[in-house]
Formats: C-alpha cells, structure tokens, sequence
C-alpha cells in the first residue's frame, strides 16, 4: 500500500513540473509577430550625353502629266540626291518610301500624277548641315529631321538608375530622420523610365545651313521601400 502511494505521488509531481515548464498560455506568447515598419519613396536619376551622329530623311517629289513620266523624273532626281549624299559622307543611306498618286483640280478632273521617294541617311552633327545643302543642291526639295542618334542608351539608362535608386535612399533618410526613425534594408523596388531627351544645342559650322547638337537627358524613375528601425 505504501508502494503505492509512493509511485501515485511521483506521478503527480511529474505532471506538475511539466506544467511548470510548459504552461497553457505560453504558446500564444511566443507565436506573436511583430511587423517591420516601412517607409516607400520614389527616386529620380539623369544621365547625360551628347550624341555625334543623327539621322536625316531627304525627298523628292515631282509632277507630270502621266503616272510614268512622273515616276520617271522622279527617279532621276532621286539618283542625283543619294549620290550627293554618298560624296558628302553620308551612312546608312536606304529608301524609306515611294509613292504614286494622281492629283486632281477643283472640278475633280485628272490634272497629273505627283511621284514622292525619301530616303534617310546617318550623319554626323558636324556634316549635317554641308549634307543639308548637298541633297537639296541635287534635287531634294523636301528635308526632315535631324533625330540624334545616342550611340550607347542602355549604358546611360543604367547610370540613371543607379542615381535614381540613391536620390530614393536620400530621399528616405531624410523622411526618416524627421521621424526620428533610421532607414535600413531594400525590401521592394519598381523600375520607372524615360526615353533620352534633347535639351540646349550648340550651332555647326557657319557656312552651311545651321544644324544644332544638343546634350541628350535619360532619366529613370524607381520606387523604393526600406524597412525602417
């Protein structure tokens, strides 16, 4: 009998010690999460440059009384254009349209045929405005452009995100700073972008027709969120 009363009371303080250390409410205790406070900003970058190189498109349309004829002296004229154009150093000279219309008066009456052919042409900032005079000097009587060229865009894109992620980080320590907060790690960031810009020029040589070359802006956009301490 005694046996058993020994054994009975071993158990029962067994069982208190394991609910000693392992009380009913120290599982939700312990599951309790705490969220990371974060702050959200966006951050602008620029990258500059000044492109060498633009491209010109060049036109020439003529008229005549039939579709042939037009097509005809419309051809020759063309022929005159880019080879004016190959001589004054020109690249990448290629057609880009070629069109055959009739043209008719006030009454609707067939009055002729109008024949239109362009062509674009790579050229540097320097030669522009000689290759302007050349090609209008062979027969061109229609001149679009320059659109400059930026020799290496997805080298500047990525300097202007580079600045823009730390204009955001700037931009976060001082939010932060006011709140008496310290900004720590990235935790989410979203790319933004903006196609090169042209911003002020300077002129080309004097005594052609005036071709400008101005600095060429990329700017990116991104949105940053730090986790704040």
């Amino acid at each position: 009998m005694k046996r058993l009363i020994i054994v009975a009371a071993l158990l029962l303080g067994a069982a208190a010690v394991v609910g000693v250390a392992r009380p009913e409410g120290s599982r939700a205790a312990d599951s309790t999460e705490t969220t990371q406070p974060t702050i959200t900003v966006t951050g602008t970058g620029t990258a500059t440059s000044t492109p060498t190189r633009a491209s010109l498109s060049f036109g020439v349309q003529t008229q005549a009384l039939t579709a042939k004829a037009a097509l005809a002296q419309n051809a020759a004229e063309m022929r005159k254009v880019i080879a004016a154009l190959q001589a004054a150093g020109a690249k990448d000279v290629q057609t880009q349209t070629v069109s055959l219309s009739p043209t008719y008066g006030d009454n609707q009456a067939l009055q002729g045929y109008t024949a239109m052919n362009s062509v674009s042409a790579t050229v540097t900032y320097t030669a522009a405005g000689s290759t302007i005079d050349a090609a209008v000097e062979a027969g061109a009587n229609q001149v679009y452009g320059p659109s400059p060229l930026t020799d290496d865009v997805d080298a500047l894109y990525k300097k202007a995100l580079a600045d823009a992620v730390t204009n955001a980080r700037d931009h976060a320590e001082a939010l932060a700073q006011a709140a008496g907060a310290k900004v720590g790690k990235v935790t989410a960031i979203t790319e933004g972008g903006s196609a090169p810009v042209p911003l002020f020029a300077k002129t080309a040589a004097a005594d052609s027709t005036p071709i400008i070359a101005g600095p060429q802006e990329t700017t990116a956009t991104v949105v940053v969120t730090f986790a704040l301490s």
